[in-house]
C-alpha cells in the first residue's frame, strides 16, 4: 500500500529523505476506500486491530472485518439522518467501535469530532454549538451520559444520540443497531462523494486564553501521516504498534489508525482506564509489540520499573512525543533496554514537523530536524531568522510548498486563522533554538517562557535538571509574579518514595540546579504535590498550576 502514494519508499540518508520524498495524492482520496477497503480486497485476513483491555478481554479485528463493520456503521449512521458534511461526535475511550464509527463517517464524507470522555456539560454544549453537532455517539459510562443530557436543552442542533453497548431511553445502541446493516455500503457518487478539501475531521484544542479552537483537517490529512508511522515511529510491514493515547485526542490518529495502516502494520490497542507501568509494560511484551509511541510521562514511569524482568526481544522502536524529552529518562530507559528513544515535534494543526529519523543519531531532548515537506525557521521578536544557538519560534513556511496535513485553519474562525497563519508564515507559537547540526532543541510555548531579571529561562531546561536528582520522579516549572524580578521560577515537584518534603530537600534541589545548569534559573519557590495536573494524553497542565497560583 505504500507504494502507492510514494514513488520512492527507501532511502539512504536524512539528505535523501528530505529531497526525494513525494506524496501522489489522488483525487478525490477518501482513506476509508482507498486504504482500508483496498487493503480488505487483497488481503482479507490481514491483522489491522489487536485489541485487549484489562479485564483480560481481547479481540483481533482483520481489514476484512473492518471493512464489513465500518460499513455497517456508514448504513447505520445514513439510516439515523448523518449525510456528507455532518458533524458528528466520538466519545469513544480506547473502545474498538472508535474504528468502526471513524471509518464509517469517512464513507458517507461526514465530519468525524473526536473528543475526551472528560468533557463537562458547559464543555459539550460550546462544542455543540460551535460545531452544529447532529450527532454524539458515546461510552456508555453515567458521568459521561449525564453531561450530554444535562447538554441537551443548550444545544438545539444534537439530533441524534448513540451508545456503545448499552440501551437507555432516548439513545440508540450502536452495537445493536449496526448488527441490523447489511456489510456493504454504496460509495458516494458525484456530488455526494467526499472531495480533497472536504472537512474531514475536526479537533477542539485549548490554547491559553479563550476558548477551545476548532482544528479542521481535510480528507488528504492521512497521507500526512505517512512520515509519521513509517520514518519516524518505524513501523514495520506486518509489525504491531502501540500508541498510548485515548481516542479523544489527536494523537490517537498519529498513532492508531492512518499512517501504520498505510505502511502494513497493524495496531494494537490496549483499553485501560488506570495507567499502571506493570500492566502496560506486560502486554507490550505478551502480545509482540513491534514499535512503540508514547509521551515523557510514560517512560519516567517505566524507569522506576525494574526493566530487567520483561522481555523486549519483539520491540524494536520506540519514540517519543508531546512533551520534551528529559535526557535523564532517556539514558536510563537506553541502559535498561538497548533502545533509543527517538524524538519528534508537532502540533493537533500539523503532523510530525521535526523528527529524529532512522538515518540520524538521537540526540536526547532535542525534537529532531525537519520532516520533508515543512518548510521550517526559528524567528526572533522582529521576524529575522535566528542563528545557531539563538531562541526564537518555530514557523512553517508555506509560501513554495504546503506540507501534507497541515491544518485547513481554525473552524468557522478566519480571524484567529490569520492571527496564527498570515503572510505564507503559520506561527506555531513554540520557542525553541538550533544548534550546529541543525537540530532543534524546545525551549517552551511562547507565554511560558519565564522572563526573571532580565533572563529568558525556559521551563523544560530547568525540568531536566531538577529529574536528574534521585528525589524527584515528576516536576512541572511555572513562573510566578515577582515585584523586584518580574518573574520567578517556581518548581511543582512530586518526589520518589524513598523523600519526604522539607527545607533541607528544598535546599538540596535548588542547589542541584545550580550546579547542573546556570545559578539564575534555580527555582526560588517550590511545592511539593502528589501528583501533577496532566491532559489525559499525558501531558502535564502548567496552565492549571498557574492559574491555580494566580487564584491564591
Amino acid at each position: 500500500m505504500l507504494e502507492k502514494f510514494l514513488p520512492k519508499t527507501n532511502f539512504s540518508s536524512y539528505e535523501d529523505f528530505i529531497e526525494n520524498f513525494k506524496i501522489n495524492i489522488p483525487k478525490n482520496f477518501n482513506f476509508a476506500y482507498d486504504v482500508v477497503d483496498e487493503i480488505a480486497a487483497k488481503t482479507p485476513d490481514k491483522t489491522a486491530i489487536v485489541w485487549c483491555n484489562e479485564d483480560g478481554d481481547e479481540t483481533v479485528f482483520t481489514f476484512g472485518q473492518i471493512k464489513e463493520y465500518s460499513n455497517k456503521a456508514a448504513n447505520f449512521f445514513k439510516r439515523a439522518g448523518i449525510s456528507k458534511g455532518d458533524p458528528v461526535m466520538l466519545i469513544l475511550k480506547r473502545h474498538y467501535e472508535f474504528w468502526f464509527a471513524l471509518l464509517g463517517l469517512h464513507k458517507i464524507g461526514a465530519i468525524g469530532i473526536p473528543a475526551t470522555h472528560l468533557l463537562t456539560a458547559k464543555d459539550i454544549v460550546y462544542r455543540n454549538n460551535a460545531a452544529d453537532i447532529k450527532m454524539v455517539v458515546c461510552v456508555a459510562e453515567d458521568e459521561v451520559i449525564n453531561h450530554i443530557e444535562d447538554a441537551l436543552e443548550q444545544s438545539p442542533t444534537l439530533k441524534i444520540k448513540a451508545l456503545v453497548g448499552a440501551d437507555r431511553e432516548g439513545w440508540l445502541n450502536f452495537n445493536t443497531e449496526i448488527e441490523k446493516e447489511p456489510t456493504t455500503f454504496q460509495k458516494p457518487q458525484g456530488n455526494d462523494m467526499s472531495s480533497n478539501d472536504d472537512i474531514m475531521l475536526l479537533y477542539f484544542t485549548s490554547g491559553t486564553t479563550g476558548m477551545p479552537k476548532m482544528v479542521s483537517h481535510n480528507f488528504v490529512y492521512p497521507l500526512g501521516h505517512i512520515s509519521t508511522a513509517r520514518y519516524w515511529q518505524n513501523v514495520i510491514h506486518d509489525g504491531l504498534h502501540l500508541t498510548v493515547a485515548d481516542t479523544g485526542w489527536a494523537k490517537a490518529v498519529w498513532g492508531k489508525i492512518y499512517g501504520q495502516w498505510i505502511a502494513g502494520c497493524a495496531v494494537f490497542v490496549y483499553d485501560y482506564n488506570k495507567f499502571v507501568p506493570h500492566d502496560l509494560l506486560s502486554v507490550i511484551c505478551k502480545y509482540g509489540v513491534t514499535s512503540f509511541c508514547a509521551p515523557p510521562t510514560i517512560y519516567r514511569f517505566f524507569i522506576r520499573e525494574d526493566l530487567t524482568k520483561y522481555d523486549f526481544s519483539k520491540l524494536k522502536h520506540c519514540v517519543v512525543a508531546g512533551e520534551p524529552l528529559n535526557p535523564e529518562v532517556y539514558s536510563q530507559f537506553y541502559k535498561a533496554t538497548g533502545l533509543k528513544l527517538m524524538e519528534a515535534y508537532g502540533q493537533t494543526e500539523l503532523t510530525v514537523t521535526l523528527g529524529t529519523f532512522p538515518w540520524m543519531d538521537p540526540k536526547p531532548g532535542s525534537m529532531g530536524r525537519p520532516s520533508p515537506g515543512y518548510d521550517i525557521d526559528l524567528i526572533d521578536e522582529n521576524g529575522d531568522s535566528c542563528e545557531t544557538g539563538e531562541e526564537g519560534q518555530i514557523i512553517v513556511r508555506t509560501d513554495k510548498v504546503k506540507p501534507v496535513g497541515l491544518f485547513c485553519g481554525y473552524h468557522r474562525d478566519p480571524e484567529l486563522t490569520k492571527e496564527v497563519w498570515h503572510d505564507s508564515i503559520y506561527y506555531t507559537g513554540d520557542m525553541a533554538w538550533r544548534d550546529e547540526d541543525g537540530y532543534y532543541w524546545f525551549v517552551g510555548r511562547a507565554d511560558d517562557v519565564i522572563k526573571s531579571s532580565g533572563y529568558r529561562i525556559g521551563p523544560f531546561e530547568v525540568e531536566s535538571a531538577l529529574l536528574e536528582h534521585p528525589a524527584v520522579l515528576e516536576c512541572a516549572i511555572t513562573a510566578i509574579p515577582d515585584p523586584v524580578r518580574g518573574q520567578v521560577v517556581k518548581a511543582t515537584v512530586v518526589l520518589t518514595k524513598n523523600y519526604s518534603p522539607g527545607d533541607a530537600l528544598i535546599k538540596e534541589l535548588q542547589n542541584h540546579v545550580k550546579q547542573i545548569t546556570a545559578p539564575y534559573k534555580y527555582p526560588r519557590i517550590n511545592e511539593f504535590v502528589e501528583e501533577l495536573p496532566k491532559t489525559i494524553s499525558g501531558k502535564i497542565r502548567r496552565v492549571e498550576i498557574r492559574d491555580k497560583d494566580s487564584s491564591n
